[in-house]
């Protein structure tokens, strides 16, 4: 895995062994930054499900200001930290030993909000639909930003995204994996 865009171009990063984690293919990751592109300069992400932290280095490497990856996997956190290190980001990055529901907590008592949030949960849970629940209910969403879920399931993620006030304004299919945009609706 690596770094596909940005001033880290090239960089390789670390990644978790075994089937703990599905890193975001590479022709998916250049597909969703070049959807994004224009949000991402001076942007504050939240990748809540990080696994290797490459979503929020990304991002840092095409000009977001702060990126927060969290993961309850020390496992996980140990690469992402190797991985933070390596790219010399720590000043812009901040990693969290946390579930996601522990981590949405932290920011609301923070009183952090962001511009883009990155789901990317263990397929066939419903985290995603838990993570959207909380984030918009207690305003962690900025009022122009963006959420974007990968999933397996689009058409189960689709039916319980129906209930909240979100709109989904772009979805794109790769093989079995689909990312869905979402925006606050109105």
């Amino acid at each position: 895995m690596r770094i596909i865009g940005g001033k880290l171009r090239g960089t390789k990063l670390f990644t978790l062994d075994g089937l703990e984690t599905r890193p975001t293919l590479d022709r998916v990751k250049e597909s969703l930054f070049n959807i994004i592109s224009e949000k991402i300069i001076d942007s504050k992400i939240l990748d809540l499900f990080s696994g290797s932290g490459a979503l929020g280095i990304e991002a840092i490497s095409r000009g977001a200001k702060k990126a927060y990856l969290c993961d309850n996997s020390k496992k996980a956190i140990n690469i992402i930290n190797q991985n933070v290190k390596k790219t010399k980001c720590e000043s812009q990055v901040s990693v969290l030993l946390k579930n996601h529901i522990q981590a949405l907590d932290y920011f609301f008592n923070l009183k952090e909000n962001f511009d883009i949030i990155f789901l990317d949960p263990p397929y066939r849970s419903n985290y995603a639909e838990e993570a959207i629940h909380y984030i918009l209910r207690n305003n962690l969403l900025k009022n122009n930003g963006i959420i974007i879920i990968e999933t397996d399931d689009k058409g189960k993620t689709e039916k319980l995204l129906e209930e909240e006030e979100v709109e989904i304004y772009d979805i794109r299919k790769y093989g079995r994996v689909s990312l869905i945009f979402l925006k606050r609706k109105g």
